[in-house]
């Protein structure tokens, strides 16, 4: 995993938070998370946005990188939401005019309308990858929304159904992963939250559309899947209803929100082959768990994984988290999986 000799390497899902300084976070947890755009959340001008995101994404690499873990991301510094800066900038997406959508949440949010065929007109988050590789002293992922989620998040006005609106995304995503990819950067993440939301969509196509996205991607992939952020909902169920399935997706990895929803980790076993990434941190807690927290959460897992296909990470991105207790939480996150690396390590040797 990884290339890494150490069992158990830790990871983050993909955002990090932002500063108070470059957003306005209250307006940001004021709302569902956007689909179309949300440009009066940053509080830095035009002219000097791109440096500030800069700045701060430099300060959430050095941040994660300072807490030991093995494979960071940019923090999604730039973006609004995980999926609205590359899904808006596709080809036959209407923001000037969106539509409106009910989010996973129950509110009501606006969405992209989809006026035209759904086509990639060049890389959107290149830049943001060139930059996390050249930062970055550690292993690093970058992530794009995932072409069924992408599809599930748009008021679909052009294509007779929404299968081929996926199909025209995952060519997109596809084109995109192959640019990110090119930059060096180690881990290629495609985020699917919306396969728990309409699973039996997902049954009919969604397999097929995230193999499209990943065809031709050299390299570590991995599919990303979830409840939606801790921060936004607050109920989740304790079984996806979505999961087994992904088996047969092409992704390397599987990285599952599991501490939040105390999952039964017994599902592990339906996707057994795959190596899995286990969400080990709980995101609508605001406590920091202890690393013997962690620790155990991995050693549930390992009754049904394997320790050489098992990592951690926080259950989704961090985006709503007060920074210091973010902080923390991925210390602790790291020393758990030290913990039991350790510990199975001694046992090996015993």
């Amino acid at each position: 995993m990884y290339d890494l000799d150490e069992l158990f390497p830790a990871s983050v899902v993909g955002s990090y938070p932002q500063p108070d300084w470059l957003v306005d976070r209250e307006k940001l947890r004021s709302r569902p998370p956007p689909r179309s755009s949300a440009k009066d959340i940053w509080r830095v001008s035009g002219q000097f946005l791109e440096r500030a995101q800069d700045d701060a994404t430099l300060l959430a690499i050095r941040e994660m990188e300072s807490t030991g873990i093995d494979v960071v991301t940019d923090g999604e510094i730039r973006r609004e939401s995980y999926s609205n800066k590359f899904a808006t900038a596709l080809e036959g997406m209407d923001i000037d005019n969106p539509g409106v959508s009910t989010g996973r949440s129950g509110r009501k949010v606006e969405v992209p309308r989809v006026v035209g065929p759904i086509r990639w007109k060049g890389p959107v988050l290149l830049r943001d990858a060139e930059f996390l590789v050249q930062n970055a002293t550690r292993s690093t992922k970058a992530t794009i929304p995932g072409p069924f989620t992408i599809a599930q998040q748009t008021q679909n006005e052009y294509y007779s159904d929404q299968a081929s609106l996926a199909v025209d995304a995952a060519v997109a995503v596809n084109m995109e992963a192959k640019a990110l990819k090119s930059t060096g950067v180690d881990v290629i993440q495609l985020d699917e939250p919306y396969l728990q939301v309409a699973p039996e969509r997902a049954r009919e196509y969604g397999i097929e559309v995230i193999n499209r996205a990943f065809e031709g991607v050299e390299g570590t992939t991995t599919v990303h899947t979830c409840f939606g952020y801790g921060y936004m909902i607050k109920d989740k169920p304790n079984g996806y209803p979505f999961l087994g399935e992904l088996v047969d997706c092409k992704a390397k990895q599987l990285s599952i929100e599991a501490a939040q929803p105390k999952l039964d980790l017994a599902v592990l076993e339906n996707v057994a082959e795959k190596e899995v990434v286990l969400g080990s941190i709980d995101l609508r807690d605001p406590s920091v768990e202890t690393p013997r927290m962690v620790a155990d959460r991995i050693r549930e897992a390992l009754r049904h994984v394997p320790a050489e296909r098992l990592g951690v990470a926080p259950d989704c991105g961090m985006k709503y988290l007060d920074r210091t207790v973010a902080f923390e939480k991925l210390r602790a996150l790291v020393q758990g999986a030290q913990l039991m690396r350790t510990e199975v390590e001694g046992s090996r040797r015993a």
